[in-house]
């Protein structure tokens, strides 16, 4: 229920706040805080004033980060909390393996959200970080989770308009019908140069106890030269491992593999 002269209800005001703390802006100050939301001085103030009394936001000097009380809350009930613990093990494998960066990806709304990702130094570009949000379309995990989702999420996808990020992102719908296609068919996605033109993408899914595809393990590794196979042999073998630890006996929810 909106409760405000702008019409933005309390929820929505809060969410403003804290989704205003990035990763280019850990710290604010409370002026900047205002501007950022785009919230009335005074009730950015009063709601600041809220969430520190409540441990959801810290000071730091004359400046503001989100609190450890918002992490600790998260954490207690967060559903990729599970999915983390019993991917890390085996993701540390692929790391050991290939080489390079190793991600693990959630569907959420409109974008792959990532909920971890070990990385190396001498590792190719990416652009993936833990709590960061790419395109469906545009990564390895977006596709593969969409190619093994249900078919209702895969024509709403496929209406969207897409964003041309780079020469070799694919948007036309026609063309990504044919990939989800071949994706499911053979279980896995490589995706060369759609986000950043030196890397390629590569992903596989990872099943829920009921079969469904819930988490995208994938690894970025140079475009030219890059262990694609070896990539895609570490990785499904470790999804099946991720898989079986979350209780998931080998069958698909939807065990016809469907042509798109």
């Amino acid at each position: 229920m909106a409760n405000s002269a702008s019409g933005d209800s309390m929820v929505h005001r809060l969410v403003r706040i804290i989704a205003a703390f990035d990763e280019e802006h850990p710290t604010l100050s409370p002026a900047e805080l205002a501007r950022r939301t785009g919230l009335p001085s005074s009730t950015a103030y009063r709601i600041v004033d809220e969430l520190l009394a409540e441990s959801l936001l810290d000071r730091d000097g004359q400046r503001l980060r989100l609190g450890t009380r918002l992490w600790e809350l998260v954490s207690r009930g967060s559903k990729v909390l599970g999915l983390r613990e019993a991917a890390l093990p085996f993701m540390e494998d692929v790391q050991a393996v290939v080489g390079h960066h190793t991600t693990l990806g959630v569907i959420d709304q409109q974008d792959v959200l990532y909920i971890e990702r070990l990385g190396s130094d001498t590792s190719t570009v990416n652009i993936t970080r833990v709590a960061g949000r790419l395109p469906i379309h545009a990564t390895s995990t977006g596709l593969v989770l969409t190619a093994f989702g249900s078919a209702e999420a895969q024509e709403t996808f496929l209406r969207r308009r897409l964003p041309k990020l780079t020469d070799t992102t694919v948007t036309d719908p026609e063309e990504l019908r044919r990939m989800l296609a071949d994706i499911r068919h053979s279980g896995f996605c490589v995706m060369p140069g759609t986000i950043v033109p030196e890397s390629t993408g590569v992903a596989v899914p990872v099943f829920s106890a009921d079969g469904t595809a819930i988490a995208g393990l994938s690894v970025v590794i140079p475009r030219e030269g890059g262990p694609v196979q070896a990539s895609i042999t570490a990785l499904q073998t470790a999804a099946r491992g991720i898989s079986r630890a979350l209780g998931w006996d080998g069958t698909l929810r939807d065990a016809i593999r469907r042509s798109l």
